[in-house]
């Protein structure tokens, strides 16, 4: 037995408690420094995204059509550069044209009208002023006249009475008497007879005032009645110009046209027909759509990421540093905007609107521990192929 077993027994004695310490010590040290590295070490997570999108800093403008009618011109070539307010395209406007025409014609007539009329108003005007001044001129003469006749007519009545009481005392005739009462009446006949004639002449310039003020107030209906016929042709001429000028398509920014479809003159188009889109020139800026999972509560303005650009491959060309700027609040058509600025100063990609791409956000740096607890609990959250529900009611107990 002995002599069988002679080589484990040898290799037995030959075992010593110094070399079984020093096999476990690498991989002691080893194991703490997994330990370590699973605890203390941290690992970068990214949300990714490959519907990413280099787009112009300024938002684009679409062109659409604001009329329908026929395109009689059109200045649209795809990457043409446009200024403010240049001419883009002109839709058909010869009927709003003619009218206009027609409107000036008629503002063009019109207008010489109300001079003459408001020439006879002033002239009627200044009649009256020089009637009225004549007038006082002449009731001061009248009146002066009365004062004059006034004084004998007095004295003759003051005579009368004289001569009355020399006629009772029998000093003078009968005759004397009735002669100058004749006076006396014939001078007050004269007085009343000038005034008469100075409430006549008020009379009569009071009616010519009156058929004057008629006549001025027909020639001013006349001019206020050609004055709304002014106005409105005018306005109907500023609405025509409008209507002109909107069949008149212009830039409405500064840029380039991105976008231009196949639209030739004479061709029909439409109200709200899209003939362009203007990109402005500005800064460029990417933006991403990322699901609201992935976006809301992980992605922050000032975290950084890269950007990977299709038909440039990253080994060949790398990728590009980008900064989360703006997150949306609200999610449209399913993802959650985010809005990035590009770094392209040290890259040799030429940059441009509407290069798609990939784009990964680092989001948050955790330990492997705690990727290795997610991963487990994401594991035993997952439900099971034949696992049913977990609560159901007794109605439905009873249906199953």
């Amino acid at each position: 037995m002995p002599a069988r077993f002679g080589r484990t027994s040898h290799a037995l004695k030959a075992d010593r408690l110094a070399r079984s310490v020093a096999g476990l010590l690498p991989a002691s040290l080893l194991f703490a420094a997994w330990l370590a590295w699973f605890f203390l070490a941290r690992v970068s997570l990214y949300e990714v995204t490959e519907s990413a999108r280099v787009e112009n800093g300024r938002t684009g403008y679409s062109v659409q059509s604001p009329v329908e009618g026929r395109l009689i011109s059109t200045n649209l070539a795809l990457g043409r550069e446009v200024r403010e307010g240049d001419e883009l395209a002109r839709v058909e406007s010869d009927t709003q044209t003619l009218q206009r025409r027609e409107q000036e014609a008629r503002l063009a007539a019109l207008r010489p009208q109300i001079q003459p009329l408001e020439a006879e108003i002033a002239a009627n005007e200044q009649a009256g002023r020089d009637e009225r001044q004549a007038l006082n001129a002449q009731l001061e003469v009248m009146r002066a006249q009365v004062r004059q006749a006034e004084a004998p007519a007095k004295f003759a009545q003051e005579d009368v009475g004289r001569l009355q009481i020399l006629n009772k005392e029998g000093l003078v005739a009968e005759r004397e008497v009735a002669q100058g009462e004749s006076d006396a009446q014939s001078r007050r006949a004269a007085v009343d007879s000038l005034r008469l004639a100075m409430a006549r002449a008020e009379r009569e310039q009071t009616t010519r005032d009156a058929e004057r003020q008629t006549r001025l107030q027909r020639l001013r209906g006349e001019i206020a009645r050609m004055q709304g016929d002014i106005d409105s042709t005018a306005a109907m001429l500023a609405r025509l110009q409008l209507e002109i000028e909107r069949r008149v398509i212009r830039a409405p920014v500064a840029g380039e046209l991105a976008d231009v479809p196949a639209i030739r003159p004479g061709a029909i188009v439409k109200e709200g027909d899209r003939l362009a889109a203007i990109v402005p020139s500005g800064k460029l800026r990417l933006v991403a759509e990322y699901a609201p999972a992935s976006a809301f509560g992980r992605i922050r303005p000032g975290q950084e990421g890269h950007l990977r650009l299709q038909g440039f491959p990253w080994m060949q060309y790398g990728s590009l540093p980008v900064r989360v700027e703006r997150v949306a609040g609200e999610v449209r058509n399913g993802t959650v905007r985010v809005e990035m600025s590009v770094d392209a100063s040290s890259s040799t990609i030429p940059l441009q609107h509407g290069l798609p791409g990939s784009v990964e956000v680092e989001v948050e740096r955790v330990s492997p521990a705690v990727l290795t607890l997610r991963l487990a609990g994401r594991i035993s959250a997952a439900p099971r192929p034949n696992q049913g529900p977990v609560n159901q009611s007794p109605a439905n107990q009873a249906s199953q």
